[in-house]
């Protein structure tokens, strides 16, 4: 089963940083990034920019607007695809993401939702 990984992250903390701090933590990522990736499990992985376009069918027409959306002080940050026998297994290898494995986590309200695919096709 496929399952698709939506990582949030507080925009305020990061942003409070300097790049060169920001460039620093993203540094520490690799190697959990590299263990993620050796798990054969990752079919996609991407980090997402802070630009955002709703699309949304009203009245026949369709409106466009700027995002980000959430409701909340958290924006996706990235998003990724793992292939897991269950979500006991896709729990397991998501959690090898620098997401749960760093303390900078914590600092930048960084988290992790893990959602199961019900349909997927890729393009032919």
């Amino acid at each position: 089963m496929k399952y698709l990984c939506l990582g949030y992250l507080n925009p305020e903390k990061m942003d409070a940083r300097s790049k060169e701090e920001i460039d620093a933590v993203m540094s520490e990522c690799m190697p959990h990034l590299q263990e993620f990736y050796n798990s054969g499990q990752v079919l996609l992985d991407a980090g997402l920019d802070s630009e955002t376009k709703s699309l949304q069918r009203a009245n026949g027409k369709v409106r466009v607007t700027d995002g980000p959306f959430s409701e909340t002080k958290e924006l996706i940050g990235s998003a990724f695809l793992i292939e897991a026998e269950n979500i006991e297994e896709a729990i397991r290898i998501a959690s090898l993401h620098p997401t749960t494995r760093m303390d900078a986590g914590e600092e930048f309200g960084w988290r992790l939702e893990i959602r199961p695919i019900h349909y997927f096709r890729q393009p032919e």
